[in-house]
Order: structure tokens, then sequence, then C-alpha cells
């Protein structure tokens, strides 16, 4: 039986919505060092508090099995309405470096609650073509997370404050959709009580494992890039003193990896997800080592033209490595195993930016970038630690 035809894009517009807060400080994070008088570094930890929130997240989840014990679409449109509040408190005049760093972590922990579970919802209802579902869900996130540069990019329009309103309210809608159009899938199959081992269970399966891995490879490099994107145009920016909207760049660059999470779930259905993933990991280590290279050519067209084919290959295989995950995870532990690669994924995250802030800020050398080429080597070698996943 087909679900409704409504189920999957409303799964995708809560994703977009809800994930608007994922990167809503980094958007304006100059108007918060301005107004709040943070150092330079804010970026690198403001980044990693909402990334360390959302590990803690996904830890309390995967250890209660939350996700496979409560209806995810209730879970989804409670942690909406939690992200939205702990967003909007960045708000309060009287913040300062403490209270900002935890409303991000918060945002980040009830996030937890928004990604893997929409993946989780999604997987309940699509059993077949799941790689393709997933690859519009993933699309979304990319949007989602991209969407804060865009609405700085506006101008005096939209000034910060309205930035953090609207992901705020963005995420209130987005929550709101999934609890009263998305009821439990017809694939979900419910676990009774708290399974305490489920963590280490999961990982028995080598097929699991290899994927798991895979990912991991592929996270060490996706939010360190993100992250770092306008910084990447503002150094070409500044050592060829061209004119370039850095927000508004930023935007596009991030954005345009929702397509290539399409058009990957497409290829995978021809190609599998195994060899699709790969494929995009390699392309993303490649961009990698090459960047040094390209900033050092004055050539705007191009250095653009490579961000934007980086910020699609970096993201491409993120679905499909989902897809892997829950298709070879035990099936009353699906939503936690999604949880927990997730949760173990974005702690690799928060290691790989703030290594990557580290050096960046003692060398103030773009090869530094180099050390992002490490994730997808890593990746490449489990994904292919055996024949067929």
């Amino acid at each position: 039986m087909r679900p409704p035809k409504h189920i999957l894009p409303t799964i995708v517009l809560a994703q977009f919505c809800c994930t608007s807060l994922w990167f809503a400080s980094n958007g304006v994070i100059g108007d918060l060092i301005l107004n709040f008088g943070l150092a330079s570094s804010a970026l690198g930890h403001l980044t990693s508090a909402v990334q360390f929130g959302f590990i803690s997240g996904t830890l309390l989840f995967a250890i209660f099995t939350l996700t496979d014990r409560f209806s995810p679409s209730r879970l989804f449109f409670i942690c909406a309405l939690l992200g939205a509040l702990a967003n909007g408190l960045m708000l309060w005049p009287e913040n300062g470096y403490t209270s900002l760093l935890l409303f991000r972590y918060f945002t980040g922990f009830f996030l937890a609650g928004i990604y893997p579970v929409g993946m989780k919802i999604a997987a309940d209802y699509f059993d077949k073509g799941l790689g393709k579902s997933l690859g519009f869900l993933v699309g979304a996130l990319v949007v989602g997370t991209a969407f804060p540069h865009f609405l700085k990019g506006l101008g005096g329009f939209v000034n910060w404050q309205r930035v953090i309103l609207c992901t705020s309210l963005l995420a209130v809608f987005g929550g709101t959709l999934v609890l009263f159009l998305v009821p439990n899938g017809p694939h979900r199959k419910q676990s009774q009580k708290p399974d305490f081992t489920a963590f280490f269970t999961v990982f028995k399966q080598p097929k699991f494992r290899a994927a798991a891995f895979g990912y991991f490879g592929h996270m060490w490099e996706l939010y360190s890039f993100w992250a770092f994107v306008p910084v990447m145009l503002a150094l070409f920016k500044e050592t060829y003193g061209v004119e370039l909207s850095v927000p508004f760049w930023s935007f596009g660059i991030i954005a345009v990896g929702g397509l290539a999470c399409v058009l990957g779930g497409y290829i995978s259905q021809s190609w599998g997800a195994q060899r699709t993933a790969a494929t995009a990991l390699g392309l993303s280590g490649c961009c990698c080592l090459l960047f040094p290279w390209v900033l050092s050519v004055p050539n705007t067209t191009l250095f653009l033209a490579f961000l934007c084919f980086w910020g699609m290959v970096v993201i491409a295989d993120s679905p499909l490595f989902s897809t892997l995950v829950a298709q070879n995870a035990i099936p009353e532990l699906k939503g936690t195993a999604l949880t927990i690669v997730n949760g173990i994924g974005f702690n690799i995250t928060i290691v790989s930016i703030l290594v990557l802030s580290l050096a960046y800020e003692y060398w103030g050398n773009p090869w530094v970038f180099l050390l992002l080429s490490l994730g997808p080597l890593f990746g490449l070698l489990n994904l292919f630690s055996v024949k067929k996943i």
C-alpha cells in the first residue's frame, strides 16, 4: 500500500522549517559578536554548542529508546516547540557568552528530536525507495540549515533579531504540520520497554557497522565545511578585493546541496546506495585537497563554481548513508539506530570544527583545510570493508 501523497511533502517541509534553527547563530554571527561583545572565536564555539547539544539529546533518546517507544510525530512536535523557544532566547538583551552557549546547546538538544526522528518517520512510511525519500528529507535539512544566511543576506530589511524570530516561528509551524498531518507510519514497529544495551547491539552487524563508519567519515568533513563557507568566501574576497555577498553565496553554496541530495536519491535507484555514496564521498575528498590551489587562482567564477560543486558532493551521500543504516538495523531499533549513528556523527563534527578552528586561528593558512580530507578517506575505507551493503 502506497502512503498518502501528502506525507512526504509534509515531512520535507517540516524538516526544512525546523532545521532552520541549526545555523541561526551562524547566519547572524557578526551581529552577535557586535551586540554581546563576543570574541572572534565565537563562530566555532557557538556552532560546537549546537552540535554538543544534539549529541546529548541523541544519547538520551538512544539510552531510553524514545524514538521507538513513543509516537515519532508527537516527539517531533514537542521538540520543535522547545527548540524554537531555546532559539528565541537568543533575543534576550541581557545575554552574554555563557547564556548564548547555553541556549545554542539546548537548541541542538531538541534538534535530536527533529532530524533523526524525521528520518524515522520517513522510514516508517517508505520501506521501498527509502533512499529517494531520504534524499528529499536531507535536502530539506540542507536548505533549512542555509536559510538563516539567506535571511541575513536580505540586508537592512531583515535585521538579526528578525532572523532569529523567523527561524523560531518556522520551527513551530513545522512541528505543527507533522503533529496534525503525519500519523504513525504503517511500517512502524514499536518497542515496549527501554533497551539499555541498544547502543552496543546495533553495531554487532558488519554491514551496519560499515555503513555507520562511512557516515562518520562523511560527518568529519560536512559541518566543518558548512561552518567555514563564510570564512572561505571572506578570505577570497579580501585576498583579491572582489565584490561578492558573503551571506547570499553562503546560502547558495550550502543550499545547492539540497538538490544534490535529491539527485543522489534518484541515481542510487540505478547505481545502488553504496556505490553512489562512495562516489560523492570520493569527490568531496578531492575538493578538500584542491581547495588551496583553487583559492590561489584569482578567478571569481572558478572559485564560486568550485565551492558550489563542493557544496553538492559534500552532502549528496548523507541520505544514502542513512538509508544503509536504516536498512541494516534491527527493525525494532531502527529509530534508535538512526539516532545513535547521528549522535556519534555529530560528536565527530565537534572535534572536526574545533580542530579546524584552532588550526586556522593558529596558522591562518588555507592549507589547514586539507585536514578535512581525513574524513572521506576514513569513510571510503570502511564503506568498502564489506563487499556489498
